[in-house]
């Protein structure tokens, strides 16, 4: 009796290859789906407890809206918060509210410590919440940390006073994070012609150093590079592509 054998005509067995592909390939397909999804509930769920918790130690029992559930509503805290942070934003607006506000602000600028501290975030808020403040909304490729490599880097504001008086061109403060972590970085002081300033949002670059490269802007990203004649061009194209 004749032996039968693999060949092209009469197959034996099916492709365990071309399966194992498939399977893993829907895998792959399933964590694309669904990771972000459940890393964005995670975390919007760990802001929310976390919004929740504090408020519920802030606020008197008997005022807190969750003393009066049958059950957990996640929530509560934060919308609390919201509520109460309008209520003040309300209350300084008036009269009243302004002297009290100087009134406290008053006895802040008294302590020695205290102080420095207060004055200094108070600035960086009204800086960063300024409707007509242009920090961290111009993204710039910066040569960094020597000539031939470029960098991402977020424009803070235009140098001025001393820092100023000392350079005698027109010089920008630029913020540059680190990867993966943008949080930390380097604070730097670049003359305006020596950087390209790119027609990227901050959030796409945000998720450009996060992702430290994966998560590239889309290709129709335009960069716009300025000359020494102050008159900037744009670039269509890849983002990857040019620098």
């Amino acid at each position: 009796m004749a032996r039968l054998t693999d060949s092209p005509e009469f197959p034996l067995s099916p492709p365990r290859s071309r399966l194992g592909d498939r399977l893993r390939g829907y895998f792959i397909a399933g964590i694309l789906v669904t990771g972000p999804t459940i890393l964005t509930l995670y975390l919007t769920w760990i802001f929310v407890n976390f919004v929740d918790t504090s408020v519920g130690h802030i606020l008197p029992r008997e005022y807190n809206p969750q003393t009066y559930l049958p059950f957990y509503v996640p929530g509560i805290g934060l919308i609390v918060a919201g509520v109460g942070l309008t209520l003040i934003g309300a209350l300084t607006a008036g009269m009243l509210g302004r002297v009290l506000l100087r009134i406290s602000e008053r006895i802040v600028t008294r302590m020695p410590v205290v102080r420095s501290v207060y004055s200094a975030v108070k600035q960086i808020f009204e800086t960063v919440l300024a409707k007509k403040s242009n920090s961290f909304r111009e993204v710039v490729l910066v040569q960094w940390p020597r000539e031939g490599m470029w960098t991402l880097g977020f424009v803070t504001a235009e140098v001025v006073g001393e820092l100023k008086a000392m350079t005698s061109e027109d010089t920008i403060a630029i913020y540059m994070p680190t990867t993966p972590n943008p949080t930390s970085g380097y604070l730097m002081f670049v003359p305006r012609k020596d950087v390209k300033t790119l027609n990227m949002s901050v959030e796409d670059a945000i998720k450009y150093v996060i992702s430290t490269g994966i998560v590239a802007p889309s290709p129709s990203s335009e960069i716009v590079i300025e000359s020494d004649a102050g008159q900037g061009s744009a670039v269509k194209g890849s983002f990857g592509a040019h620098f």
